[in-house]
């Protein structure tokens, strides 16, 4: 790996898991723009030999779990020994259960997913959408050298619960988990191809982690 200013050069192999999700493009657009060319895949061996496996996406919980049961990758994503992020609804679908349409998820954290409710007389609105802040973040990896602004860009009717695997948490209405990590896996709920510095510097971060 070498860095050369602001641009990532790498040797390894990083594929996006395609599970007919929205908001793919943007995530290699920002990998692209860190010198990585990402490929979008459902295919299993090229996920299984990837250096970097990407589980983006925003869309439908019960669908995008039919899509992956169908071709197997449900497997795949719980077998997966490299670093794995998950974003957005890729965060929510790898939790254990999701509200949306009463949708059983992949387990890898043992958290649930629920949707937003806004108290009668609250001005926060379904869905949580715009600019947030990360707080009470654990030491990781995935927060070397974060640059001093820690909002990032949220879309979502959906949260992860609090648990042992929260990395940091952001508040709207109630506090909620942000991100996530368990072993190789780590999960993010909001946009890091949309969310400037931060999210660059936390998807480079990503990157640089060391397989096992």
């Amino acid at each position: 790996m070498e860095v050369l200013g602001s641009t990532l050069k790498l040797s390894m192999k990083v594929v996006l898991i395609k599970y007919n999700a929205g908001n793919v493009q943007s995530v290699l657009y920002a990998l692209a723009r860190l010198g990585v060319e990402a490929e979008l895949t459902d295919e299993i061996e090229k996920i299984r030999s990837a250096d970097r496996v990407i589980f983006p996406g925003q869309g439908e919980a019960s669908s995008a779990m039919s899509y992956l049961k169908e071709r197997r990758l449900d497997q795949v994503i719980q077998e997966i020994k490299q670093p794995f992020l998950g974003v957005c609804l890729g965060l929510q679908l790898l939790c254990t259960h999701s509200e949306e349409n009463d949708t059983d998820c992949l387990g890898i954290f043992p958290i649930k997913v629920k949707r937003f409710i806004p108290s009668a007389y609250s001005q926060e609105k379904v869905p949580h959408v715009g600019w947030n802040s990360l707080e009470n973040l654990v030491k990781n990896p995935l927060f070397k050298d974060l640059p001093e602004s820690k909002f990032m860009y949220y879309v979502h009717s959906y949260y992860a619960e609090l648990g042992e695997h929260t990395l940091a948490t952001t508040s709207y209405i109630h506090d909620f988990t942000a991100l996530l990590h368990r072993d190789n896996y780590w999960a993010i709920q909001a946009h890091p191809e949309k969310s400037g510095a931060l999210g660059e510097k936390l998807l480079e971060n990503f990157l640089a982690i060391p397989s096992n």
